[in-house]
């Protein structure tokens, strides 16, 4: 529909030619009198009413066909200006020809300040068309944005394209609250400087600035956040209380323009983001290449991130095996719209079931396995040992024996920290599937499979992490479950987590257990607070946070192993190959297989006594099983000392 929208009515073309039109006629009547310096007698002597309904009748003429009418006014731009400067040039050197040609020769009528005429004018008539727009579009965005809803005063970080691009996409947007009070940096040579009319200030003064004008929310682009200055910067306005927001990359726009809906609050799981972990890409896609990969647990946070980082290697086929239905189902969808050329095998199946699982390596053949299918959860595997048994110690046999019978090339075990001195089921039974790992480089039938593990702690974002919960409790009004103030955690970001698994599937000859460096520690209590912080909420007063108590088999710490005694450097910074003890495979398989035994016959507390023979630091924390510990000889290895730095995992 070729109208305007203007003060939301609807105002058709035509109106705005006849602005334009009577804004010409009187500039260049004005132009005509202040030339002729308003000698009255002289001007009606001299035709001033032919001139003038001349040059209108050729300016409108002229406008028209290069319709400077229909572009709508509150877009109007560089182009726009142009656009008009073009058509008042044009329209005076067509009315001088006309004068030239016709009125001078047949009409005998001569003015000899006419050129003087008409270049007042073209200064007049084009400065008002422009300002006549500009009034109009400001107009528009003003009572487009009236609100009676309180303003958000906002700054911008950064004073780069990439900030001024922000700034011009939230003055732009019809339904923005927003005030921009200014940009913040910490260049010297743009502070106190002004861009598109406001000014870059000091983000060393941001305190200043906030009890000044009023800062509510800091507006931030939520790329390369990893960088310190941006972090530092964002706990400055979390102590402050100014809510931090983050919008994508302008190359994520839609449609080249930022959707006020892209415009999200800051997540914790942004400010806990390090640098970003280089991997030498090459050996993983040596590694990767034309070969066909099985997952398991394809369809839990870090299979399913195994799954598409491993398709960007070009396999020749990868087969994702879970038992979770749906969301195996999306993850499908996914992979398949992203990587159309590579077969997809989408296997239903239990690892726990021997028979199926052997129908799949049959199938399909695998040459790389990657193991990431196990129960997780501390409390559930306390009240469930003999499940987690099933799944973690029988399910990984599973996977593990079909692998040296099958002669996989390469077997990659995702386990966890908790199997370090292990205080609970879930821990213990990890632990148990890593000592039988191990034993499997000594076993006489394998002749090909090179198995390796890899240790890591919380994942930031994966199901039923910390994080999740806390968000929720949030949205819900709180309050905040803690189990304990003391209580830390490293965290890493699921990718990252991925990158270094595959990395240290490229190093190993088999029989290694790699751990990986998670960074620094965050006390949970810290995270809870900054969590409500950047929800715009104070602690206390809008959520409280209730200490619950350590759930069953919960530790406050995890040891560090990667210190100079438990460990040994790879080429990878990152990584580091743990010091543990070695046990003979026939001890292996001979405890093992009595374990599963134990557990198929269901005696639970017989079952859980056979799993701390088999780990002897398996000493039982806040646990009903803590009674099996009481007539076990003291075992304190040089892993059960107390380290200088702790590790603990969710």
């Amino acid at each position: 529909m070729k109208k305007y929208l203007l003060f939301n009515k609807v105002v058709p073309r035509w109106m705005i030619m006849v602005l334009d039109f009577v804004i010409i006629t009187w500039s260049f009547a004005s132009s005509y009198l202040i030339v002729n310096r308003f000698e009255f007698s002289n001007i009606l002597r001299g035709y001033f009413f032919i001139y003038t309904a001349l040059y209108c009748a050729i300016a409108a003429l002229v406008m028209y066909v290069m319709r400077i009418h229909t572009g709508l006014i509150r877009y109007s731009n560089t182009r726009d200006v142009l656009r008009i400067f073009g058509s008042v040039f044009i329209s005076s050197i067509v009315y001088m020809l006309v004068i030239a040609a016709w009125v001078k020769p047949y009409m005998h009528i001569n003015s000899p300040t006419i050129d003087l005429v008409l270049l007042v004018n073209f200064s007049v008539s084009s400065t008002l068309l422009i300002l006549l727009r500009s009034a109009v579009k400001s107009a528009f965005n003003y009572l487009n944005n009236y609100s009676t809803a309180k303003k958000s005063v906002v700054l911008i970080y950064g004073s780069d394209n990439n900030a001024v691009l922000v700034k011009q996409a939230l003055e732009a947007s019809a339904k923005t609250n927003f005030v921009i009070a200014g940009f913040v940096d910490n260049d010297l040579n743009k502070i106190n400087k002004e861009i598109q009319s406001v000014k870059v200030y000091d983000i060393a003064k941001l305190a200043k600035l906030k009890e000044k004008r009023a800062i509510d929310k800091l507006v931030i682009m939520n790329h390369h956040l990893d960088e310190q200055e941006k972090k530092t910067a964002l706990e400055i306005c979390l102590a402050l209380g100014i809510q931090v927001l983050t919008v994508p990359p302008a190359d994520q726009w839609i449609y080249g323009k930022l959707n006020l809906q892209q415009i999200k609050d800051l997540k914790i799981e942004d400010l806990l983001q390090r640098k970003t972990i280089q991997i030498d890409t090459t050996r993983i896609s040596e590694d990767l290449q034309g070969k066909r990969v099985l997952v398991t647990g394809a369809a839990g946070s870090i299979g399913s991130e195994i799954v598409q980082q491993v398709l960007k290697y070009n396999p020749a086929m990868v087969i994702l095996c879970d038992q979770a239905e749906s969301p195996l189902h999306e993850i499908r969808l996914e992979v398949e719209e992203k990587f159309p050329e590579i077969p997809i095998v989408i296997y239903i199946g239990d690892i726990r079931n021997y028979y199926r699982m052997h129908k799949l390596f049959a199938d399909y053949k695998p040459e790389l396995v990657y193991h990431a299918a196990a129960y997780k959860h501390v409390p559930m595997m306390e009240e469930n040992p003999s499940e987690a048994i099933r799944a973690n110690v029988l399910g990984t046999k599973n996977i593990a024996d079909l692998s040296v019978a099958f002669n996989v090339r390469k077997f990659v075990m995702v386990s966890t920290d908790k199997a370090v001195n292990p205080t609970n089921i879930m821990g213990a039974s990890k632990r148990i599937a890593e000592i039988y790992i191990q034993s499997l480089k000594d076993n006489p039938v394998n002749k090909n499979t090179c198995f390796i593990t890899t240790r890591f702690g919380n994942v930031l974002g994966s199901n039923g992490s910390v994080i999740p919960r806390f968000r929720a409790q949030i949205q819900k009004g709180g309050p905040i479950t803690v189990t304990h103030p003391e209580i830390t955690r490293y965290f890493m970001t699921i990718p990252e987590a991925v990158h270094l698994v595959l990395e240290a599937g490229t190093m190993g000859s088999g029989g290694e257990i790699f751990i990986f460096d998670m960074g620094e520690p965050v006390k949970i209590v810290d995270l809870a607070l900054k969590m409500i912080k950047l929800a715009g909420l104070q602690p206390d007063r809008d959520i409280k946070i209730v200490f619950s108590g350590l759930r069953p088999g919960e530790k406050l710490y995890e040891e560090l192993l990667n210190t100079g005694e438990n460990t040994m450097p790879t080429h990878h910074e990152k990584i580091k190959i743990s010091h543990v003890i070695k046990y003979p495979y026939k001890q292996v398989t001979d405890n093992v297989n009595e374990l599963i035994l134990l557990n198929n016959q269901g005696d639970e507390m017989a079952t859980v006594s056979k799993m701390k023979d088999i780990v002897p630091e398996f000493l039982s924390k806040n646990s009903k099983f803590e009674h099996l510990d009481n007539n076990r000889p003291a075992r304190v290895t040089e892993m059960q000392k107390p380290a200088s730095k702790l590790l603990a995992v969710v």
